[in-house]
This record gives structure tokens, C-alpha cells and sequence, in this order.
């Protein structure tokens, strides 16, 4: 067992999950953050476990080539951006790994990551920002696994609006001496502050209170307009749980629309402040020609895809599908989804509202047989009563779409144990400078583990 606070020199060999560096110490492995594979360095244990240990670089005594400046004066102590160390290629070749390593280790498959797809502007990519407000009046982001609001005014993910509408909400909190929410005490107004931005450089603004309505709401429009001209719309979220929840139960406008409209893969999306909607537009498109392309349409195809969102894949699917069903858990989001069908002429799509669970079990009990069954789930995955349903209907494909490589690998073991294995994966990166990956999975039958 390694003593904690001794110092040892070390080789970074690997990475976790979350972007960590892994040295092997007297065969303990230790996990050490801003660390690059390949370095050589002198670290103070912080942590020691008879199996593991966490520590701290104090020296690099032999740099790796891949090693950037993080150019964020902030990269430390917020913690989102897990890869600003290190070189893009690096970044890329990380995750790569670490997508194979789930699908190999916990999934039990036998299938090569063909290749990781990454971004061509790495930078100011987010089309959606969620910036937390403190008690005290900082507007920033959460530290890493804390609710510690760092104060942030320049994010190198978030788009110059979503920046400088988060700087106009400070200025109406010292202006006005409105008060902000206290997890604590579970008082004080201003939770959150919500931006989304299209493609056209267009922003919808959303500010989540603990109430009803904010004092000097017309005065928080003008300075929210000063800052982000292309505003289309300002709109007031009632956020009252006592959760740490980012989202309301109901909406109110202030000033302009509601709601903000997108292209992507050629298709309009009409986006409502819950919807669900891929955060980086560019990557999205990445994403869904590989979906596509992995579900083999020929044009003739009925297409099942569960967890739809605003239904924007259950729409590209459509093109080239004979008939596409969208199922989706929130009512805003499938509101937006048959609106957006409408708006773009999509007549070969349905829409149900419900549990993903629920609803495939109700597909397999009426004898719908689909060719391909898309998933997109959240991170927690498929629960095991959607992988059961969805073997059920026997179809000849499943594209399975994953933010979490964990979940996913754990999900295709299941599916194996239903049949279905796993004959191609490719990575996609989303989210580049975090920990995040997406990853796209081909299904089909094969026998039974």
C-alpha cells in the first residue's frame, strides 16, 4: 500500500474514463489528473487504498509531445474540460480507447471501434448553456463533482452569446439586488440561466427563479437584448424544487418567441426551451450519417426510434426509410416533434408520448415488427425491459446511439444475451475538450450467449 503524501516517480500509461492519467506504482494504480500518456513524473500521493491511490503531479520530469497550454484561465478549478491539457489527437485517440476497452472489458464483444470522428472546430461548439447562479450572485458552472459555482466570463465550449448573456445577468443582479437561490436555505430567486443558439447565430434565453416572476423583468429583456442582439426571445422558467434540477415546470415569456428554429441534415427544428436537442449541431450531422448508415435503408424499411426527442434522427431516418415511429417520454418534446415533421413535409413519421419502456412493450404486444430499432437513451441507458421488448419484435437491426460508453457496453451484453451481437462501432466526438464521447453501435442476430 502507498503511503499518502510521499512523492514517486511514475510513467502515465492510460487513462480513466475521465480523462485521468493512470500510472501502475508498486502495482497500485493511481489515478492523476492533467497527466498525459507517456510522461514521466515525480507525484505526491493525496489518497492511498490498499488497491488504488489518487495523487497529484509536483514535477514532469519527461514532457509528452502532446502536452498544450490550456489556454483557460479557469480549466483547473472548473473541471469541465477533462482534455485541455493535451493535444486534439491525443484527445481523440483517448477516447477511442476508451470506447473499445468498454466494449471489450464490460461488454463482452467482439467488435473493433472502426475509427473516432472528430470535430473540425474543436472550439465554441455548444449550441446549448446552462450556467448555474450562487447565492451569492456568481454566474459560472459547477466544479467538478461539487455545486461550487465557479465564476466564468470566457468559455472556449460555450458560444460568445451564451458568454456574454451570462455577463448581462450579472449586471441586472448588481444592478437590482436581486436575490439568488440558496441550495441550502432554499431561498433567494435567480437558479439558473439558460441559453440556446442556432446555427444562424440566433438565441433563445431563459432564466430559471424560484418563484413566479422577478422584480425589474422589463429592465433584465433590455439588458439581455444589449448583450445578445440576435435574441429572438426571452422567456421566464418557474423552477421551484427543491432539487438541483436546471429546468422548470412552466414558462412564461417575457419578450419575442418561445421557442427557435435549427437546421440540421437539411431538416427545420422548431425548439422549445425542454426540448431535446444534440448540443453540438456539426457533430450531430456526424453522428446521424453514421446512424443512418449503419441502419442499411434501402427506402422500404419501418424504423422503430425509441427515446426520439424533438424527433430530429427519426426524421433523417424517414428519408430514407418507408415508415419511421418516434416515441418520447416528454410531452413538450413530442409536440415539437409532429410540429417539425409538419414544417419540413415529413409524412412517413408517427409520434407516441411514453416511456420508452412502456411503449416498446406496447409495440411488441400489438406484433409491430420493424426492421431497425433505433436507441438514443440518456446516459443511465436501456432499462432491461426495452432490451426485451425490443428482441421481441426480432428486428433485422439495431442501431444503438450512446453517450456513455459504460452503459452502452453493459446494455450490449444484454442484447447479446438476446440475441443480438455487435458487428460495427464507430465513435463520434460530440464534445470535444470533455470527457464526453457518443458512440454508434450495429446489432444483428447471431447466437444466443
Amino acid at each position: 500500500m502507498l503511503i499518502k503524501n510521499q512523492i514517486y516517480e511514475a510513467e502515465i500509461t492510460d487513462y480513466t474514463a475521465e480523462g485521468q492519467g493512470v500510472a501502475h506504482i508498486e502495482g497500485c494504480a493511481v489515478f492523476i489528473p492533467n497527466a498525459v500518456a507517456g510522461e514521466k513524473v515525480r507525484v505526491r500521493v493525496e489518497k492511498a487504498q490498499k488497491t488504488w491511490a489518487a495523487g497529484k503531479i509536483v514535477e514532469i520530469l519527461e514532457k509528452s509531445p502532446h502536452r498544450v497550454n490550456r489556454e483557460c484561465e479557469v480549466a483547473k478549478l472548473c473541471g469541465g474540460c477533462d482534455f485541455r491539457h493535451m493535444s486534439y489527437e491525443e484527445e481523440l485517440w483517448a477516447k477511442r480507447a476508451r470506447v473499445q476497452d468498454a466494449l471489450t472489458r464490460i461488454g463482452g464483444a467482439e467488435v473493433t471501434v472502426e475509427e473516432i470522428l472528430g470535430a473540425e472546430q474543436p472550439l465554441h461548439y455548444r449550441n446549448k448553456s446552462q450556467y448555474p447562479v450562487a447565492a451569492d450572485g456568481s454566474v459560472g458552472f459547477y466544479k467538478a463533482r461539487s455545486h461550487q459555482v465557479i465564476p466564468v466570463e470566457r468559455c472556449r465550449i460555450q458560444k460568445p452569446q451564451a458568454d456574454a448573456a451570462a455577463q448581462a445577468l450579472r449586471t441586472y443582479l448588481r444592478l437590482y439586488g436581486v436575490s439568488c437561490y440558496d441550495e441550502k436555505t432554499r431561498r433567494g430567486l435567480v437558479r439558473y440561466l439558460y441559453v440556446r443558439t442556432n446555427g444562424a447565430g440566433q438565441s433563445l434565453l431563459c432564466v430559471l427563479v424560484n418563484g413566479k416572476k422577478l422584480p425589474h423583468e422589463r429592465e433584465l429583456v433590455d439588458l439581455l437584448r444589449q448583450a445578445v442582439p440576435e435574441t429572438v426571445g426571452v422567456v421566464l422558467g418557474v423552477n421551484t424544487r427543491p432539487t438541483g434540477a436546471v429546468l422548470g415546470q412552466e414558462y412564461r415569456t417575457l419578450w419575442g418567441a418561445d421557442v427557435l428554429t435549427d437546421t440540421l441534415c437539411g431538416l427545420t427544428f422548431r425548439l422549445s426551451v425542454p426540448s431535446f436537442y444534440q448540443v453540438n449541431r456539426e457533430m450531430a450531422e456526424v453522428l446521424y450519417r453514421r446512424a443512418v448508415e449503419f441502419a442499411g435503408l434501402t427506402g422500404t424499411e419501418t424504423v422503430l426510434d425509441l427515446y426520439c426527442g424533438t424527433g430530429t434522427i427519426t426524421q433523417v431516418m424517414a428519408r430514407h426509410a418507408g415508415r419511421v415511429i418516434g416515441a418520447e417520454i416528454v410531452p413538450e418534446a413530442i409536440e415539437d416533434a409532429r410540429a417539425n415533421a409538419q414544417r419540413n413535409g415529413v409524412e412517413n413519421v408517427e409520434f407516441f408520448c411514453g416511456d420508452a419502456a412502456a411503449a416498446a412493450a406496447d409495440f411488441a404486444r400489438r406484433g409491430l415488427r420493424p426492421d431497425v430499432i433505433c436507441v438514443d437513451p440518456p446516459r443511465k441507458g436501456l432499462a432491461p425491459e426495452v432490451i426485451r421488448a425490443a428482441a421481441q419484435m426480432a428486428p433485422k437491426r439495431i442501431v444503438y446511439v450512446s453517450c456513455d460508453p459504460a452503459t452502452l457496453a453493459r446494455d450490449v451484453k444484454l442484447l447479446a444475451q438476446e440475441g443480438y451481437r455487435a458487428i460495427r462501432a464507430a465513435a463520434v466526438d460530440m464534445f470535444p475538450g470533455t470527457a464526453n464521447v457518443e458512440t454508434v453501435v450495429l446489432l444483428e442476430p447471431g447466437q444466443t450467449c
